[in-house]
């Protein structure tokens, strides 16, 4: 059974608050866009109109998506342990090549591997939670399984 709410860490959370209201702040924006190409005339054929209408939408849309992000959205305050869990850091040695990562095991919503941020619910995430330093975990990914080995697990 799944979970009604959606684990993220405090900054995550306060991370969509921003968002929401950086969205909310541009409105006026796109709205103001709207109304004047609408002036323009001929509404079947004016680029603008039907540009400014496509980038409100997409605002709003957003919006509404974000919303209901916050609404089942959970924070999630970590144990002060060595156990890997969301709102944890995690260095990992690659047993194939002996190289180490840091990541930050985050929320769903949160999730940037550009930024090394893994969800829980990556195969990473979830092969990864409740191992504690000097875990060798198997991680079972599209491209085939490899080997990490917990180096540490900081708040």
């Amino acid at each position: 059974m799944q979970p009604d709410f959606n684990p993220v860490t405090k900054q995550g959370y306060q991370k969509i608050e921003a968002e929401i209201e950086a969205l909310k702040q541009d409105r006026p924006t796109k709205i103001a866009a709207l109304v004047a190409a609408r002036a323009l005339g001929d509404l079947s054929e004016n680029a603008d109109y039907s540009a400014a209408k496509r980038d409100l939408r997409h605002l709003e849309s957003r919006l509404r998506f974000l919303d209901k992000q916050l609404r089942y959205a959970k924070i999630i305050e970590p144990n002060d342990n060595a156990v890997v869990e969301i709102g944890k850091t995690v260095t990992l040695a690659f047993q194939d090549d002996g190289s180490e990562e840091t990541f930050a095991i985050v929320g769903t919503p949160e999730a940037d591997i550009a930024d090394n941020k893994i969800s829980i619910a990556s195969p990473m995430g979830k092969a990864l939670l409740n191992h504690t330093v000097n875990d060798v975990v198997t991680i079972s990914s599209p491209n085939g399984s490899y080997a990490v080995k917990l180096l540490r697990v900081t708040l």
